[in-house]
Protein backbone atom coordinates (compact mmCIF):
# COMPACT_ATOMS: atom_id res chain seq x y z
CA UNK A 1 0.00 0.00 0.00
CA UNK A 2 1.35 3.44 -0.95
CA UNK A 3 2.41 5.60 1.97
CA UNK A 4 0.81 9.03 2.35
CA UNK A 5 3.10 11.84 1.21
CA UNK A 6 2.41 13.52 4.56
CA UNK A 7 0.76 12.15 7.68
CA UNK A 8 -0.15 13.75 10.99
CA UNK A 9 -0.66 11.31 13.85
CA UNK A 10 -2.46 12.52 16.98
CA UNK A 11 -0.81 15.94 16.67
CA UNK A 12 -1.27 18.32 19.59
CA UNK A 13 0.01 21.85 20.15
CA UNK A 14 -0.10 23.99 23.28
CA UNK A 15 0.45 27.75 23.59
CA UNK A 16 1.29 29.86 26.66
CA UNK A 17 2.67 26.81 28.44
CA UNK A 18 2.97 27.00 32.21
CA UNK A 19 0.76 30.07 32.49
CA UNK A 20 -2.86 30.68 33.42
CA UNK A 21 -3.52 31.14 29.69
CA UNK A 22 -2.17 27.73 28.65
CA UNK A 23 -4.33 26.51 25.79
CA UNK A 24 -4.30 23.45 23.56
CA UNK A 25 -4.89 24.58 19.97
CA UNK A 26 -4.65 21.32 18.01
CA UNK A 27 -6.31 18.52 19.93
CA UNK A 28 -5.21 15.25 18.38
CA UNK A 29 -5.16 15.85 14.62
CA UNK A 30 -5.01 12.72 12.47
CA UNK A 31 -4.64 13.41 8.76
CA UNK A 32 -3.30 11.44 5.80
CA UNK A 33 -2.41 13.49 2.73
CA UNK A 34 -1.92 11.44 -0.43
CA UNK A 35 0.00 12.31 -3.58
CA UNK A 36 -2.13 14.59 -5.75
CA UNK A 37 -4.63 15.57 -3.07
CA UNK A 38 -5.98 19.11 -3.31
CA UNK A 39 -7.56 19.70 0.09
CA UNK A 40 -9.62 22.77 0.91
CA UNK A 41 -9.86 23.67 4.60
CA UNK A 42 -12.62 25.66 6.30
CA UNK A 43 -13.30 26.55 9.91
CA UNK A 44 -14.17 29.41 12.23
CA UNK A 45 -11.62 31.89 13.52
CA UNK A 46 -9.61 30.11 16.20
CA UNK A 47 -10.40 26.65 14.83
CA UNK A 48 -6.69 25.92 14.35
CA UNK A 49 -6.28 26.40 10.58
CA UNK A 50 -3.18 28.61 10.71
CA UNK A 51 -1.72 26.52 13.52
CA UNK A 52 -2.17 23.41 11.38
CA UNK A 53 -0.22 25.06 8.55
CA UNK A 54 2.45 26.27 10.99
CA UNK A 55 3.09 22.77 12.32
CA UNK A 56 3.16 21.29 8.79
CA UNK A 57 5.60 24.00 7.66
CA UNK A 58 7.78 23.66 10.75
CA UNK A 59 7.22 27.20 12.06
CA UNK A 60 5.75 25.62 15.17
CA UNK A 61 6.99 22.33 16.57
CA UNK A 62 4.34 20.01 17.94
CA UNK A 63 3.94 19.08 21.61
CA UNK A 64 2.68 15.55 21.03
CA UNK A 65 2.15 13.14 18.15
CA UNK A 66 4.08 12.70 14.91
CA UNK A 67 4.43 14.28 11.49
CA UNK A 68 5.69 11.95 8.76
CA UNK A 69 6.94 12.91 5.29
CA UNK A 70 7.06 9.86 3.01
CA UNK A 71 7.13 7.73 6.16
CA UNK A 72 10.02 9.61 7.77
CA UNK A 73 9.43 11.34 11.11
CA UNK A 74 9.98 15.09 10.65
CA UNK A 75 8.32 16.15 13.91
CA UNK A 76 11.51 17.83 15.14
CA UNK A 77 12.67 19.11 11.75
CA UNK A 78 12.65 22.90 11.52
CA UNK A 79 11.17 25.24 8.93
CA UNK A 80 14.36 25.72 6.91
CA UNK A 81 14.89 22.00 6.25
CA UNK A 82 11.24 21.54 5.31
CA UNK A 83 11.61 24.08 2.48
CA UNK A 84 13.36 21.32 0.53
CA UNK A 85 9.96 19.69 -0.02
CA UNK A 86 7.38 22.27 1.06
CA UNK A 87 6.29 25.73 -0.13
CA UNK A 88 3.76 28.19 1.25
CA UNK A 89 1.84 31.18 -0.08
CA UNK A 90 0.53 33.61 2.51
CA UNK A 91 -2.48 35.93 2.53
CA UNK A 92 -0.35 39.08 2.38
CA UNK A 93 0.95 39.73 -1.18
CA UNK A 94 4.03 41.42 0.33
CA UNK A 95 5.23 38.15 1.86
CA UNK A 96 7.28 35.70 -0.17
CA UNK A 97 8.82 38.15 -2.65
CA UNK A 98 11.78 40.55 -2.59
CA UNK A 99 10.36 44.01 -3.41
CA UNK A 100 13.50 45.57 -4.91
CA UNK A 101 14.25 42.63 -7.16
CA UNK A 102 12.57 42.26 -10.54
CA UNK A 103 9.92 39.66 -11.29
CA UNK A 104 12.49 37.57 -13.20
CA UNK A 105 15.07 37.87 -10.40
CA UNK A 106 12.51 36.69 -7.85
CA UNK A 107 11.71 33.70 -10.03
CA UNK A 108 15.40 32.88 -10.37
CA UNK A 109 15.67 33.01 -6.58
CA UNK A 110 12.80 30.53 -6.34
CA UNK A 111 14.71 27.99 -8.45
CA UNK A 112 17.12 27.68 -5.51
CA UNK A 113 14.43 27.03 -2.89
CA UNK A 114 15.69 24.68 -0.22
CA UNK A 115 19.29 24.84 -1.48
CA UNK A 116 22.39 26.65 -0.30
CA UNK A 117 22.46 29.43 -2.79
CA UNK A 118 24.58 32.18 -4.18
CA UNK A 119 22.45 34.05 -6.67
CA UNK A 120 24.11 34.14 -10.08
CA UNK A 121 22.32 36.58 -12.32
CA UNK A 122 24.22 35.44 -15.40
CA UNK A 123 21.70 32.57 -15.50
CA UNK A 124 18.82 35.01 -15.76
CA UNK A 125 18.94 35.40 -19.55
CA UNK A 126 18.93 31.64 -20.17
CA UNK A 127 15.81 31.27 -17.97
CA UNK A 128 13.93 34.32 -19.22
CA UNK A 129 11.85 32.54 -21.89
CA UNK A 130 10.68 29.89 -19.39
CA UNK A 131 9.94 32.48 -16.70
CA UNK A 132 7.97 34.63 -19.16
CA UNK A 133 5.90 31.65 -20.28
CA UNK A 134 5.11 30.77 -16.66
CA UNK A 135 4.16 34.37 -15.91
CA UNK A 136 1.81 34.38 -18.92
CA UNK A 137 -0.04 31.40 -17.45
CA UNK A 138 -1.34 33.66 -14.67
CA UNK A 139 -3.41 35.65 -17.20
CA UNK A 140 -2.88 39.01 -15.53
CA UNK A 141 -0.18 40.69 -17.61
CA UNK A 142 2.67 39.62 -15.33
CA UNK A 143 4.66 38.45 -18.38
CA UNK A 144 4.91 42.09 -19.51
CA UNK A 145 6.58 43.14 -16.27
CA UNK A 146 9.47 40.70 -16.01
CA UNK A 147 12.02 43.47 -15.43
CA UNK A 148 9.81 45.51 -13.09
CA UNK A 149 10.69 45.74 -9.40
CA UNK A 150 8.26 43.49 -7.55
CA UNK A 151 7.33 46.26 -5.12
CA UNK A 152 5.78 48.17 -8.05
CA UNK A 153 3.36 45.38 -9.01
CA UNK A 154 -0.33 45.34 -8.21
CA UNK A 155 -1.39 43.16 -5.29
CA UNK A 156 -2.82 40.56 -7.66
CA UNK A 157 0.33 40.40 -9.77
CA UNK A 158 2.54 40.17 -6.69
CA UNK A 159 0.44 37.35 -5.27
CA UNK A 160 0.52 35.57 -8.63
CA UNK A 161 4.32 35.87 -8.53
CA UNK A 162 4.38 34.43 -4.98
CA UNK A 163 2.33 31.48 -6.24
CA UNK A 164 4.64 30.93 -9.23
CA UNK A 165 7.69 31.07 -6.97
CA UNK A 166 6.14 28.54 -4.59
CA UNK A 167 5.36 26.08 -7.39
CA UNK A 168 8.44 26.51 -9.63
CA UNK A 169 10.21 23.50 -8.13
CA UNK A 170 7.04 21.41 -7.78
CA UNK A 171 7.12 20.97 -4.01
CA UNK A 172 5.83 17.78 -2.42
CA UNK A 173 3.46 19.90 -0.35
CA UNK A 174 1.99 23.29 -1.25
CA UNK A 175 0.29 25.31 1.51
CA UNK A 176 -2.09 28.05 0.32
CA UNK A 177 -2.83 30.16 3.38
CA UNK A 178 -5.89 32.18 2.30
CA UNK A 179 -3.76 33.32 -0.63
CA UNK A 180 -6.61 35.17 -2.38
CA UNK A 181 -8.25 36.76 0.68
CA UNK A 182 -6.56 40.17 0.32
CA UNK A 183 -7.53 40.56 -3.35
CA UNK A 184 -10.64 42.05 -4.95
CA UNK A 185 -13.25 39.52 -6.13
CA UNK A 186 -12.27 39.61 -9.82
CA UNK A 187 -8.54 39.25 -9.10
CA UNK A 188 -9.22 36.55 -6.52
CA UNK A 189 -11.28 34.54 -9.01
CA UNK A 190 -8.56 34.83 -11.66
CA UNK A 191 -5.84 33.66 -9.26
CA UNK A 192 -7.97 30.78 -8.00
CA UNK A 193 -8.56 29.62 -11.57
CA UNK A 194 -4.82 29.79 -12.34
CA UNK A 195 -4.08 28.02 -9.04
CA UNK A 196 -6.41 25.17 -9.87
CA UNK A 197 -4.95 24.80 -13.37
CA UNK A 198 -1.36 24.66 -12.10
CA UNK A 199 -2.16 22.17 -9.34
CA UNK A 200 -4.06 19.96 -11.79
CA UNK A 201 -1.54 20.14 -14.65
CA UNK A 202 1.52 19.57 -12.45
CA UNK A 203 -0.23 16.99 -10.21
CA UNK A 204 0.73 18.99 -7.12
CA UNK A 205 -0.34 18.07 -3.60
CA UNK A 206 -1.92 21.14 -2.01
CA UNK A 207 -3.84 22.31 1.04
CA UNK A 208 -5.81 25.56 0.78
CA UNK A 209 -7.36 27.50 3.66
CA UNK A 210 -10.34 29.59 2.59
CA UNK A 211 -13.19 31.47 4.25
CA UNK A 212 -15.23 31.27 1.05
CA UNK A 213 -17.37 28.17 1.44
CA UNK A 214 -18.31 28.21 -2.24
CA UNK A 215 -14.61 28.01 -3.18
CA UNK A 216 -14.01 25.21 -0.69
CA UNK A 217 -16.75 23.19 -2.38
CA UNK A 218 -15.76 24.10 -5.95
CA UNK A 219 -12.05 23.35 -5.78
CA UNK A 220 -10.08 20.27 -4.80
CA UNK A 221 -10.87 16.61 -4.29
CA UNK A 222 -11.20 16.81 -0.48
CA UNK A 223 -12.75 19.27 1.94
CA UNK A 224 -11.81 19.33 5.63
CA UNK A 225 -13.75 21.11 8.35
CA UNK A 226 -11.71 22.19 11.37
CA UNK A 227 -13.45 23.14 14.59
CA UNK A 228 -12.03 23.64 18.05
CA UNK A 229 -8.69 22.13 17.07
CA UNK A 230 -10.14 18.94 15.62
CA UNK A 231 -11.10 17.64 12.20
CA UNK A 232 -14.88 17.39 12.29
CA UNK A 233 -15.37 16.24 8.70
CA UNK A 234 -13.30 15.07 5.72
CA UNK A 235 -15.42 15.03 2.57
CA UNK A 236 -14.28 13.27 -0.62
CA UNK A 237 -15.72 11.99 -3.89
CA UNK A 238 -19.46 12.11 -4.41
CA UNK A 239 -20.02 13.27 -0.84
CA UNK A 240 -17.96 16.40 -1.51
CA UNK A 241 -19.50 16.89 -4.95
CA UNK A 242 -22.99 16.97 -3.43
CA UNK A 243 -22.12 19.40 -0.62
CA UNK A 244 -23.93 22.72 -0.35
CA UNK A 245 -22.99 25.88 1.51
CA UNK A 246 -25.86 25.20 3.91
CA UNK A 247 -24.37 21.79 4.70
CA UNK A 248 -21.15 23.50 5.75
CA UNK A 249 -22.93 26.20 7.74
CA UNK A 250 -24.13 23.53 10.19
CA UNK A 251 -20.51 23.10 11.36
CA UNK A 252 -20.30 26.79 12.21
CA UNK A 253 -23.29 26.72 14.54
CA UNK A 254 -22.66 26.51 18.28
Amino acid sequence: MTKPILELKDVKTVVNKGTANETMILKGINLKINQGDFITIVGTNGAGKSTLFNVIAGNLLIDAGQILHNGEDISKTGEEKRTTFLARVFQDPKLGTAPRMSVAENMLLATKRGEKRGLKFRKLKSNMARFTQLAASMNNGLENRMETATGSLSGGQRQALSFLMATLKRPDILLLDEHTAALDPHTSLSLLKATNERITQDHLTALMITHQLEDAIKYGNRLIVLKDGQIKADFTGEEKASLTVNDLYTFFED
